[in-house]
C-alpha cells in the first residue's frame, strides 16, 4: 500500500451517521419518500437541511436523537440534478440494487420480484433515517420531516421500517450486533479493533485519498460529491427457527449447540469472540467494548481451529489471514439494526412474523466494498479456498451447499443447509455532504 498524508475532515460537512454510532439504547424509522415535483422536492430539503446533525461533535449517546437524509438515483433526477452530474456517478449506484440482483445473487426468493413494494421501484427517491434513545424522542426528531411532508404537495411518504436495539443489541439469530467496527482516520473516534490502524478516509467519506493513497473520482460538481457517501439498506427477513433447527440437529449434545451456533457466526451470543473464547461464551468479555475486538487471526487462529474461515464474522472481515486479495481496502462502516420481535426461546417451528435485520453499510466505492464483499466473500468462498461454500448465516445457501468447521484430527462437514436469510428489498442511496444538499436545494433546472 502506498501512504497518504493524513488529512483534515470536514467534519461540519459530513452527516453524523458517517462518524458517529449509535446512542445506546436506541430505536430508529427508517422513511422513503417519493418526490412527484421537483419544487417541492427542493423545498423539502432546504426544510430538512437544518435539522440534520453534523460529525462535527459526538453527539451524547444518553440524550440526543438526529436524523441522516439520503437520494437514490432516480431521487437526484427527480429533484433536477443536471444530466452531466447524474453521469458523473457510478454505474451501480445509477442502476440501482434491483438492476444488479442477479450480480448480488438475488435470486429466487431474494429476487426483486418479491421484494416489499414500493423497494426496488423508481419510486424511492429519498430516505430519511432518524435515531433517538427512545420512542417519544424519535418521533420529536420526526415532527418537522412529518410536518413538512404534509404541507408540501408534490412529496408522499411510500414506506417506513421501525428498528430497534434489541435486549444486548442481539440480532434475530440471537448474537450481540454492531461490533468491528473500523476507525477512519481523522475522525477523532477509534475503531472497536486496538490492533487495527484507521483506515484511510477515503473508504468511506469521498474526497479524500483511501488505502491505496488515491482520490477516487467522485460525483461532479466537486460540490455534489465531496464529504458525501454512498449507503446501502436491505430489508433482510431471518428464518430464525429454521436456524435453531439446523443448529440441533447438526450438534451432538446440548452443549455442542451453542458451539455449532458460534462456529456459524464467529462469535458467541455474549458478542466475545471464538478466537479469545474458544470452548465457551464469556459475557463479561463479550459486553466489554475495548476487549470484544481486540484480536487478529494470523498470529492466533492461522488454522481456523477455533474460529472457521467461512464464519460469518470471519468472513465479513477476515483481518490479517491468509486470503486472496486485500482485507482492508473492502471495508465497510456498518449501522445495521433490527426490525420485528424476536422469536421467542425454545420455538423451532416458524410463526409467520416478519423479524430480521435492517442492514445498512456506508461505503465510497459501492462496487470494491459493498459489492464486492456479497459476491467474493458472503455468496462463494473462493477468497478462503472453499469456492462451493457460501456465507453459512447470510448467503444464498439452497440446501446443497455446507459448512466446514477446522478441527483435530478431522474437520467435521456440515451439508444440507438452507436458506436462514431472505432479501426483501433495498436500494443504493448517495448520503451528501451538507453542502451538496443545499445545492440540491438551491438548483433552478
Amino acid at each position: 500500500m502506498t501512504a497518504s498524508p493524513r488529512v483534515t475532515l470536514e467534519l461540519n460537512d459530513i452527516q453524523a451517521a458517517v462518524v458517529h454510532p449509535r446512542p445506546a439504547p436506541y430505536v430508529g424509522r427508517l422513511v422513503l419518500v417519493r418526490i412527484e415535483d421537483r419544487r417541492a422536492g427542493r423545498e423539502l430539503l432546504r426544510r430538512l437541511v437544518p435539522h440534520l446533525a453534523s460529525a462535527t461533535a459526538a453527539p451524547d449517546r444518553e440524550r440526543d436523537a438526529w436524523a441522516t437524509v439520503a437520494l437514490s438515483f432516480q431521487g437526484l433526477k427527480a429533484l433536477g440534478v443536471p444530466d452531466e452530474s447524474l453521469a458523473s456517478f457510478p454505474e451501480e449506484f445509477r442502476q440501482g440494487m434491483a438492476a444488479r440482483a442477479d450480480n448480488l445473487g438475488d435470486t429466487g426468493e431474494s429476487a426483486p420480484a418479491h421484494w416489499e413494494h414500493p423497494l426496488g421501484t423508481a419510486d424511492v427517491h429519498l430516505a430519511i433515517y432518524a435515531l433517538a434513545p427512545d420512542f417519544p424522542r424519535l418521533e420529536a426528531v420526526l415532527a418537522m420531516p412529518r410536518a413538512a411532508l404534509a404541507a408540501l404537495e408534490g412529496v408522499t411518504a411510500i414506506w417506513e421500517q421501525d428498528t430497534f436495539m434489541r435486549e444486548g443489541e442481539r440480532t434475530s439469530f440471537g448474537f450481540k450486533d454492531g461490533i468491528g467496527q473500523p476507525g477512519i482516520e481523522g475522525s477523532g473516534v477509534p475503531g472497536s479493533n486496538p490492533l487495527e490502524a484507521p483506515l484511510k478516509a477515503g473508504e468511506f467519506v469521498l474526497g479524500y485519498p483511501g488505502e491505496t493513497g488515491v482520490i477516487r473520482p467522485m460525483p461532479q460538481p466537486e460540490v455534489l460529491g465531496c464529504n458525501g457517501s454512498f449507503v446501502v439498506f436491505r430489508k433482510l427477513h431471518a428464518r430464525e427457527a429454521a436456524f435453531r433447527q439446523v443448529v440441533r440437529a447438526s450438534a451432538r449434545s446440548e452443549d455442542d449447540e451453542a458451539l455449532v451456533a458460534a462456529k456459524f457466526v464467529g462469535r458467541w451470543p455474549s458478542g466475545a469472540p471464538l478466537v479469545l473464547c474458544p470452548t465457551r461464551d464469556d459475557p463479561e468479555l463479550g459486553a466489554d467494548p475495548t476487549r470484544n475486538d481486540a484480536f487478529l487471526y494470523r498470529a492466533e487462529d492461522a488454522r481456523g481451529l477455533k474460529c472457521p474461515f467461512g464464519a460469518h464474522a470471519r468472513r465479513m472481515n477476515p483481518r490479517d489471514s491468509e486470503i486472496v486479495g486485500v482485507a482492508r481496502i473492502h471495508r465497510m462502516i456498518r449501522r445495521s439494526t433490527s426490525y420485528g420481535p424476536a422469536l421467542p426461546d425454545g420455538v423451532f417451528e416458524e410463526d409467520g412474523v416478519d423479524r430480521g435485520l435492517l442492514f445498512v453499510c456506508i461505503v465510497a466505492d459501492l462496487a470494491r466494498q459493498f459489492e464486492f464483499v456479497q459476491t467474493e466473500w458472503i455468496n462463494t468462498g473462493s477468497f478462503i479456498g472453499a469456492p462451493d461454500e457460501s456465507d453459512p448465516l447470510v448467503g444464498p445457501n439452497d440446501g446443497n451447499q455446507g459448512f466446514t468447521i477446522p478441527q483435530k484430527p478431522i474437520r467435521r462437514r456440515l451439508t444440507g443447509l438452507p436458506q436462514f436469510v431472505v432479501n426483501r428489498g433495498g436500494e443504493y442511496c448517495f448520503m451528501p455532504g451538507l453542502r451538496a444538499l443545499r445545492w440540491i436545494a438551491g438548483l433552478e433546472t
